[in-house]
């Protein structure tokens, strides 16, 4: 964009870009591109979709109108010139100084509630190992494919009696220890939780069901041995 506006480069680029091929380059050109068509699409067919009037004149709005403002949206969006990072999220306040109408959601207590608990869903899908989510009314199951975390120290697995694991409830996120005894008859160390029979840990903070099978499987598969359950305690 320098180079097109002014006709120069900064010098400060040019070792970042000496490693850039021109295929790259174009690669995030047509990804910058085609964010913006998506954006533009998305305006024109559903958030201006019922914009019919203009609300200064009382003129009506035309297809052209519509296109040329999803056009101007999707540019101010674009900009990293005004945004600088992609960690930065995107407020209601700035979308209104960009002249875009925004229903603020959380004015509206029960549409807030539905919308933050799809929201903690979606969060949990992608910031922890919950794969699937059985719910009805009153009851929340998880299913996860957690990965084991055996303490430093452990002995190798081939030789190991127990192994302890680290888990985090996906529903409240509080941390648990799980002892896995390899052999009966070891004492459950204190801090510990006894690994379930059912293979599902009840959080003892909140309730929440946390599937502990493919745990089950790795520290089998790891240590050749079976897993000795103490029962649901």
């Amino acid at each position: 964009r320098e180079v097109v506006d002014t006709g120069t480069l900064n010098k400060a680029y040019i070792p970042m870009l000496s490693n850039l091929s021109p295929g790259e380059l174009q690669h995030a050109e047509d990804a910058l591109q085609f964010a913006k068509d998506l954006v533009r699409d998305w305006l024109v067919r559903y958030k201006f979709k019922d914009w019919n009037t203009h609300a200064s004149t009382g003129a009506p709005v035309t297809d052209e109108e519509r296109n040329r403002r999803a056009r101007e949206v999707a540019d101010q969006l674009c900009d990293q010139r005004r945004w600088k990072t992609h960690g930065r999220s995107i407020r209601i306040e700035d979308l209104k100084k960009m002249r875009v109408r925004i229903t603020d959601y959380t004015e509206q207590p029960d549409l807030a509630d539905a919308i933050d608990r799809y929201a903690a869903l979606l969060r949990m899908t992608f910031d922890s190992n919950i794969f699937k989510v059985l719910e009805d009314a009153t009851h929340q199951v998880y299913r996860a494919a957690a990965n084991p975390a055996i303490q430093p120290g452990s002995p190798a697995p081939e030789q190991a009696e127990k192994a302890d694991i680290n888990v985090e409830c996906g529903k409240c996120h509080s941390k648990h220890v799980v002892q896995i005894d390899l052999r009966p008859g070891l004492p459950l160390q204190d801090g510990r939780i006894a690994y379930p029979a059912s293979n599902l840990l009840k959080c003892p903070r909140c309730g929440n069901d946390i599937d502990l099978t493919e745990v089950r499987r790795q520290i089998e598969l790891m240590t050749k041995k079976s897993v000795v359950p103490r029962g649901d305690e």
